[in-house]
């Protein structure tokens, strides 16, 4: 993105992405996630399986998840987010959890989610 210290033309730049929102919100669907030890762990626990079935971001049919740490939330496209989570698939990163560790999930990196 070009910078430009002109009121005009960062509002402009603001208001492009305002309505890329609007859009969002007002057109698609989204899954919201809250993570309650994100900020602890460092991590995001991403749910793609549960009770000897396909769950969460496996079975998402939104177009958005929603992930909500902390005081703050990241937007993300479900297709992004999977992109993401396949690398940990099968590695350490990949982990029991859950009610009971009845589900398979991926520990995401915060700093992967944020990129």
């Amino acid at each position: 993105m070009n910078y430009n210290n002109d009121f005009k033309y960062d509002l402009k730049v603001g208001q492009i992405k305002e309505v890329e929102v609007g859009k969002m919100l007002l057109g698609s669907t989204i899954e919201v996630k809250h993570d309650l030890q994100a900020t602890k762990t460092g991590n995001v626990y991403i749910e793609y399986f549960s009770r000897g079935k396909a769950s969460g971001i496996a079975k998402s049919e939104a177009d958005y998840y929603c992930i909500a740490f902390g005081s703050g939330m990241h937007f993300i496209k479900t297709e992004d987010l999977k992109k993401l989570c396949r690398p940990y698939f099968n590695t350490d990163r990949d982990k029991a959890g859950g009610d009971n560790n009845t589900s398979k999930g991926i520990l995401l990196p915060i700093k992967d989610l944020l990129k």
